[in-house]
């Protein structure tokens, strides 16, 4: 669309006239997300109210529609990319935020990593070096006071804050230890998520047993490995029956990002934030085919 004709639109939005109103709105919400900083500049040039109010609700609603989009061509091609998956979680509740920043952080901490690694290390002098970066030198750990706050399950805010939950901080782990070629992979752990650390091998290549699994390691508490006897009393305090899964990394990139947008449904329905929740739920409902 022209410039000319957007601009004559976003004119109309404060017609008192609702039938008006609708059909101006519903042209603007057939454009796409570049149509955006135009309707921002409007809203700051404005002083009206209702005017600012309507400008506010098309941005989200495009917003949103992206990132759906998105999120559902993140699925169809694959999911393979799970930083990507994470990113577009964030994006909802950061609309401005740009995939190169969120990389571009996860790649420093990789080089920082990469350092202190050499072939001749074994898998836990790896992690120690990994957990030395990860935790002594970047100082990510758990978001102690707000442990439930939906910030936490946003990758970009715990890339800046250094504090998340166990599955940001997981996601993290993994991610910078993939990118330097370490089979380490996400497990679906309730109450908490951890990382498994493989003893060779691409995980989609065939069905992963618990002998592939070297040790676990988990994120939330500085990167400590643990054994599945470690696990097994976890879960016996929390008062779970062991499962399979607990011991086994996810099957796919889908799964950790069901679990980030859970948190969020469970995060916002703490704080009673209800349109947030329907439209974390539609995000949700896009994987419905998958499981």
């Amino acid at each position: 669309m022209e410039l000319s004709r957007i601009q004559a639109l976003i004119t109309l939005l404060d017609d008192p006239n609702d039938e008006v109103f609708m059909q101006v709105e519903s042209e603007l919400l057939r454009q796409t997300i570049d149509v955006i900083p135009h309707l921002e500049a409007a809203w700051e040039r404005s002083r009206m109210e209702l005017f600012q109010s309507r400008l506010e609700n098309i941005i989200h609603q495009l917003q949103f529609r992206y990132v759906k989009f998105e999120l559902a061509r993140w699925i169809d091609s694959g999911a393979d990319d799970l930083l990507y998956g994470a990113y577009l979680i964030s994006r909802y509740q950061f609309p401005s935020l740009q995939y190169s920043w969120v990389e571009n952080q996860v790649n420093e901490i990789r080089k920082d990593i990469w350092f202190e690694l050499s072939e001749h290390l074994s898998a836990l002098e790896k992690v120690k070096a990994i957990n030395h970066i990860m935790f002594d030198v970047y100082k990510f750990t758990r978001n102690n006071i707000n442990i439930m706050a939906a910030e936490n399950n946003y990758i970009s805010e715990v890339l800046l804050t250094k504090k998340g939950n166990p599955v940001a901080l997981s996601v993290i782990y993994v991610v910078v230890c993939q990118r330097l070629g370490l089979p380490v992979y996400g497990v679906n752990l309730p109450k908490n998520f951890i990382v498994a650390y493989l003893d060779s091998g691409e995980l989609a290549s065939r069905a992963i047993t618990e002998g592939d699994v070297l040790f676990y390691v988990n994120p939330v508490n500085k990167g400590a490995v643990l054994g599945r006897k470690e696990i097994e009393f976890f879960l016996k305090q929390q008062k779970i029956q062991p499962q399979t899964s607990y011991f086994l990394p996810c099957k796919s990139n889908e799964e950790i990002v069901k679990r980030m947008l859970n948190n969020l449904i469970f995060a916002y329905e703490t704080n009673n934030e209800l349109q947030k929740v329907r439209e974390i739920s539609e995000l949700m409902s896009l994987f419905s085919n998958f499981y």
